[in-house]
């Protein structure tokens, strides 16, 4: 039985945050075309080592992430928060993007210049929806 996702990054997030945990290589969550946008800005930060689309002919299409581990368990990703839910947007303007962990983390932004990096958002000085931070 499938379920509907109700908030699919927020699914997307906790998938991740679930196999940092147990220590998994590889998280596989289904597809979209944010997705895709948000798996990319991880790979550019170098949260995660890579990300591919499987089952593309399918149905339902899958995303591979797979996870960035320094040392042995020692996970790239420290953490993940979701910021704006569905039933509680959080926009923020250009000049109040928010500095996440002094820096060492950063707010992924949905923005009119497509899904992009707090840092970046502020360079084109633009403003959007707050869709998580990650450190």
């Amino acid at each position: 039985v499938i379920m509907a996702v109700s908030d699919p990054i927020a699914d997307m997030l906790t998938r991740i945050r679930n196999a940092i945990m147990v220590g998994h290589q590889v998280v596989s969550v289904p597809s979209s075309k944010m997705k895709l946008e948000i798996a990319s800005i991880l790979r550019e930060e170098g949260f995660i080592t890579d990300f591919e689309v499987s089952d593309e002919q399918e149905k339902t299409p899958t995303v591979d992430i797979k996870l960035h581990y320094w040392q042995k368990n020692d996970s790239a990703i420290t953490g993940l928060k979701r910021v704006s839910k569905p039933g509680l947007r959080v926009y923020v303007g250009k000049d109040n993007i928010p500095h996440v962990y002094g820096g060492s983390g950063m707010a992924v932004m949905s923005t009119n210049q497509g899904v992009i990096s707090g840092a970046r958002a502020r360079n084109l000085g633009v403003g959007g929806e707050v869709l998580f931070y990650i450190w």
